[in-house]
């Protein structure tokens, strides 16, 4: 019997990004076809500026495409409004958070934002996914902080924990793993993957900790100068997809350790 078709999320048709004024227009990566499937947790990779977060701020309309199509949920992108697409999707850029004087209870709360009415107030059943999305995070010894107690690693959480909370189908992060040791970084990308395999939710974050992507995703997304590919870890690496990340000069990728060293 064959296996039931995974429902795709999101994907996009020969998709261009990049930057445009009234004077200029800067292509940073074109013709990117990509599908993201339910219950995957999947990498975004490549070199610094190499346009990973132009690509997720476009995915997710926070910058205008240069071309193509971005559809979710067979929706284009473009005809979602703000509240329609905070429904479908939860984001987590690099950015602070607004206020660290909210409580950790607080902060994770945002989430239900597009379910509540005008004036916020929170229902049974709201407050059932906050909870429960705290603990889903293991940040309960922190609900009652505010978030200028917590370290990097325990706001990460948070973060993530507020995105789990908006209860989309697919959770877009960039770089969650940012300014955290090698432990946190570990611990991060692990949760991030339980939740995937727990919830059946879609995960899509950028990284610089490609050996640890390796090991943990389902897909990875490999950006160089001349294409945009996804594809398995294991396909990429028979594929020889990782070797043209970085100039050879300094870091060469071992296919038998599938791990970067230093030449």
């Amino acid at each position: 019997m064959a296996k039931n078709k995974k429902h795709t999320i999101l994907k996009t048709k020969n998709l261009s990004i990049g930057y445009s004024s009234k004077k200029t227009r800067t292509i940073v990566a074109s013709n990117i076809n990509i599908e993201l499937q339910q219950g995957e947790l999947i990498g975004l990779v490549g070199a610094n500026g190499i346009g990973k977060s132009t690509l997720l701020r476009t995915l997710t309309k926070v910058q205008e495409s240069l071309g193509g199509n971005v559809i979710i949920n067979e929706k284009e992108l473009t005809s979602y409004n703000a509240n329609e697409l905070a429904k479908v999707l939860s984001l987590v850029l690099t950015e602070q958070v607004v206020s660290k004087n909210l409580s950790v209870f607080e902060l994770v709360a945002l989430g239900r934002q597009p379910y509540t009415n005008w004036v916020g107030n929170l229902s049974e059943h709201d407050n059932e996914i906050i909870n429960q999305s705290i603990n889903q995070t293991n940040i309960e010894d922190l609900k009652h902080k505010k978030c200028f107690e917590l370290s990097d690693g325990q706001l990460q959480k948070v973060m993530i924990a507020r995105a789990f909370a908006q209860d989309t189908a697919l959770i877009i992060l960039d770089e969650p793993t940012t300014h955290l040791d090698m432990y946190h970084k570990a611990y991060i990308l692990k949760l991030l993957q339980k939740m995937v395999k727990d919830t059946q939710k879609t995960i899509l974050f950028s990284s610089h900790e490609i050996d640890l992507a390796i090991q943990l995703c389902d897909k990875l997304i490999v950006m160089t100068d001349d294409k945009v590919i996804i594809d398995t870890p294991k396909n990429h690496i028979t594929q020889g997809n990782f070797n043209s990340l970085f100039p050879k000069d300094l870091i060469v990728f071992d296919e038998s350790t599938a791990s970067f060293k230093i030449n």
